[in-house]
């Protein structure tokens, strides 16, 4: 009976890892290599960090990390994300680079089994957040993904929790129900508005302290060239590192690619990371259709 138990497993890989072979495989090699050359031409250099990290909880809620000890007994995890290692790399090890454009394709890990291949790249020193959009754009387009770009800016949130004195948590979970329920007529057009137009109406009706942010966005919305756009100010991303303007561009319910400005060590910057395993299911699933 041990055998047969064991032997269930014989053939099986973990839940929520990853594996290609076939025309998914080389779909995947297709992707990274032209993708990597469209970076390069852009005046990025490549970079691969290290999968083991001090410095995770920075970037992720600690319950999604792997961790163990190294061999000082210090805590270390897999990596779970890449900009914060990038960026710090980059900083310490690299000063004397005169490129501040870095790119990597590497895998990311998430507890208890989750493995994730990204495309990213990280524009050190950069508060324009339209060149990271447009640069993910581009190379969505490259491989004919139809996509949806969502903008927002994380202060929006943030302020409003401050103004109301309610929770962050509403935004982190996206509780509409409860944003609603306050029957606050600026506060309610925020939470349903998505388009630039509206967006205008909006930044006419909110507190004094939420123009700033409502403005940046407007910016931004304006920057970019993408027909499918849709402005969501209460979106609160839970990387933990992202702080002002970000964007997502997703496709049904799949995300297909992610970014925002960040503060690391006193300097903006910004970066955007294209999630491989959901271009590749995309792809897969318009084949069938």
């Amino acid at each position: 009976m041990k055998n047969e138990n064991l032997n269930v497993y014989e053939h099986e890989i973990p839940v929520g890892s990853r594996l290609y072979f076939g025309k998914s495989a080389t779909l995947k090699r297709q992707i990274e290599q032209r993708a990597s050359e469209i970076l390069i031409n852009n005046g990025f250099s490549e970079i691969l960090t290290p999968f083991f990290s001090y410095h995770q909880h920075l970037s992720v809620s600690p319950t999604e990390l792997l961790r163990f000890s190294d061999h000082s007994n210090h805590e270390i995890s897999l990596r779970a994300d890449s900009t914060i290692d990038v960026v710090r790399i980059v900083r310490a090890r690299l000063k004397d680079a005169l490129n501040k454009k870095w790119f990597y394709i590497q895998p990311v890990f998430r507890y208890p089994s989750t493995e994730i291949y990204q495309i990213g790249g990280e524009i050190i020193g950069e508060i324009d957040l339209a060149n990271s959009v447009n640069m993910v754009k581009s190379l969505l387009d490259e491989f004919n993904f139809d996509a949806t770009l969502q903008l927002s800016n994380i202060k929006i949130p943030k302020t409003i929790a401050k103004i109301l004195g309610v929770d962050i948590e509403i935004f982190e979970k996206i509780q509409l129900e409860k944003i609603l329920s306050l029957n606050i007529n600026w506060l309610s057009k925020l939470a349903l508005l998505s388009t630039k137009d509206e967006l205008d109406e909006a930044i006419n009706l909110a507190p004094d302290e939420l123009k700033n942010p409502l403005n940046e966005l407007k910016i931004l919305a304006n920057s970019t060239e993408h027909k499918n756009l849709r402005l969501v100010p209460l979106y609160y991303s839970k990387m933990r590192y992202y702080d002002s303007l970000f964007f997502r561009f997703l496709n049904q319910n799949s995300i297909l690619a992610g970014g925002g400005n960040y503060e690391i060590n006193g300097e903006i910057s910004s970066g955007f990371a294209i999630y491989t395993d959901a271009l590749i299911e995309n792809q897969n699933t318009r084949r069938e259709i």
